[in-house]
């Protein structure tokens, strides 16, 4: 699908604003740690705060500058940096669960042909079958895979959690750039704009989240599982999101309305992602996925609300505004 110079134009300025959003927050950090290392009486809760908040604005820049260069490089560039983000996601998965000899099939079978093939069928646009290439026909394979080796034991809970992998690593994941084979009437050229919308909406719903309950929080909502996730975070970001999605109904084909309702929808999707994912973590023990990104672990460890996101942005654009 071919990308408009509007588009292209309309997300480099998109782009830019985010930059000069990071530049004000980078001195803002600077400026508070200089506070926090300088005044006498240091708060040793204030100091770690300020310095999550430093690693998360470095981690930002880092995902800013990858995406836009993807992002401007074309619509081949982001569903190649797109699968190779779902491999490495995949692998973070699958290295903290336990396998044995007789799963080696299997997960030879989803790094090197069904996560390829998934990413292919988005290139060449072929939407009957990547939506349910892999919850059917890699759902029914990759148990099969395994039967030669005879190996039954936690057979249920192996092949679960195989699944549940390329579920989240490479079926979620790829309905990112699955967005740019919508074809919306009179939008058709521009659909790299909606998947910055998902991005800006999504990850500032996190930010917003992550800033209210700092300030406000006091109410935990799933202490078992995050105990960082707080009621007023949870209302300051739903709000925040619903705000900013409105804001940038401009770059997509819905109405202000419209644009807001959809806003508020992916964002408690991504909401919801991210207490299942730590959900997860916390069962297997784990702080973090992987040390990839300073300040905010692996690759699924940021791309955590997106997983559930994505696919629920793409399927209410398709239903409602594809022909």
């Amino acid at each position: 699908m071919k990308i408009s110079r509007d588009a292209y134009l309309q997300t480099s300025l998109i782009l830019a604003g985010l930059g000069g959003v990071l530049m004000v927050a980078s001195v803002i950090g600077f400026v508070l740690d200089w506070r926090t290392r300088h005044l006498r009486g240091k708060d040793d809760r204030a100091r770690l705060a300020v310095e999550n908040l430093n690693a998360r604005i470095r981690s930002w820049w880092v995902m800013v500058i990858l995406l836009s260069g993807a992002a401007l490089a074309g619509r081949n560039v982001v569903i190649g940096l797109f699968a190779l983000l779902s491999f490495g996601a995949l692998r973070e998965f699958i290295t903290f669960t336990p396998t044995r000899r007789a799963d080696h099939a299997a997960l030879f079978t989803s790094f090197f042909v069904i996560l390829p093939v998934q990413y292919w069928l988005i290139w060449i646009g072929w939407y009957g079958l990547y939506s349910i290439f892999i919850p059917v026909y890699a759902f029914l394979t990759l148990p099969m895979l395994a039967i030669p080796l005879a190996d039954a034991r936690n057979f249920l809970a192996r092949t679960a959690e195989t699944q549940w992998g390329l579920m989240l690593s490479v079926y979620c994941i790829s309905y990112v750039p699955a967005i740019l084979t919508l074809e919306i009437p009179g939008f058709e050229d521009r659909s790299l704009l909606l998947m910055a919308f998902l991005i800006i909406v999504v990850q500032s719903s996190d930010v917003l989240q992550y800033v209210f309950g700092r300030l406000f929080g006091r109410h935990l909502i799933a202490p078992m599982v995050s105990p960082g996730k707080t009621v007023e975070g949870f209302a300051g970001g739903m709000a925040g999101a619903t705000v900013i999605g409105a804001a940038l109904y401009w770059i997509t084909p819905f109405t202000r309305v419209q644009a807001a309702a959809i806003a508020l929808a992916i964002a408690l999707m991504g909401f919801l992602g991210g207490l299942v994912l730590s959900a997860i973590k916390r069962d297997r023990g784990i702080k973090d996925w992987g040390q990839l990104i300073e300040g905010h672990g692996g690759i699924l460890d940021r791309l955590d609300s997106l997983c559930f996101s994505a696919p629920i942005f793409f399927h209410l654009t398709r239903y409602f505004f594809v022909p």
